[in-house]
């Protein structure tokens, strides 16, 4: 199994290539907007709920690890205005820009902050844990086993 950096990684670039389609397959943006829906939750949720805990605690990255929870929140806002949105038209594309660039931001901000410190604080094997737990939470919120516990 990877480590929860580079799974955390995967994500991103996954992320990334779904923002080229929607910016590029006007006919196909609902469904492509259903996708990175699912995928934002449920990576933000593991992250939020098996990795931040760890930034914050043994890499000393409470700031970093709080702001990157309130990021989240941010982009599954701007996110769900924008499914609620027709998906054609100028101001359907600002948003979506504005969106792509929220998570850009977000993603960069994570890829030289965060997983550099917490790849520091935490050993190898520690890692590989954090990578099966951030696993393990991403599918259960993707299969919608964890409903009945929110």
């Amino acid at each position: 199994m990877a480590d929860v950096v580079e799974l955390i990684t995967q994500d991103h670039r996954t992320l990334e290539e779904l923002f080229d389609e929607l910016q590029k397959d006007t006919e196909r943006r609902p469904e492509l907007l259903d996708k990175v829906a699912a995928l934002l939750t449920a990576h933000s949720r593991a992250e939020e709920e098996r990795v931040y805990p760890v930034v914050a605690k043994d890499a000393g990255e409470r700031d970093e690890a709080e702001h990157g929870t309130e990021e989240h929140h941010e982009a599954e806002d701007m996110l769900e205005r924008l499914r609620a949105m027709p998906p054609e038209g100028r101001e359907f594309e600002e948003r979506l820009k504005e969106f792509i660039d929220a998570v850009k931001h977000h993603v960069e901000e994570e890829e030289s902050d965060i997983l550099p410190a917490l790849r520091e604080a935490v050993s190898a094997e520690r890692l590989q844990e954090l990578g099966a737990a951030f696993a393990e939470r991403r599918r259960e919120e993707l299969t919608g086993t964890t409903a009945a516990r929110r």
